[in-house]
């Protein structure tokens, strides 16, 4: 029995890592750390701006990693747990985490600030030109 997915149509040529991602994407179910996505409105500019806000109270810079790879926007923390110190009651756990982002074509980040716990990422997708391509004919006799 065959399963039946939403990009099995003949029609969409192409979109196999696609169908991969979005079942990659399924399957994390893990909320650290939470964040927000807002669309930024600027007059006069055409195309997309996002800025992505994680909450990461407790982590300096140097804890973060932010980077993109292929088409994933890709942010790390990691804590150090600092070693000699004796807890009466330890409810701040050093904790790591991995947020992944999947990006569509042509989004790029600009730029990324941590300010009061919060790591604030923008990300922006000008309007693609609008290309039309004719295609010749070959006529082979």
């Amino acid at each position: 029995m065959t399963r039946m997915t939403p990009f099995s149509n003949p029609l969409l040529l192409g979109f196999d890592s696609m169908e991969k991602t979005l079942e990659r994407i399924a399957k994390s179910g893990d909320g650290y750390p939470p964040y927000n996505i807002e669309r930024i409105r600027a007059e006069n500019e055409q195309g997309v701006k996002l800025r992505i806000t994680l909450a990461v109270a407790g982590f300096s810079a140097d804890d973060l990693d932010v980077t993109t790879e292929e088409n994933q926007l890709i942010i790390r923390g990691r804590q150090a747990d600092e070693g000699e110190r004796e807890y009466l009651h330890r409810g701040i756990a050093a904790r790591q985490f991995q947020r992944m982002f999947v990006l569509a074509e042509g989004m790029r980040v600009l730029n990324a600030e941590l300010k009061n716990g919060l790591l604030s990422i923008d990300l922006d997708r000008p309007e693609p030109e609008r290309l039309v391509q004719k295609i010749n004919i070959s006529v082979k006799d």
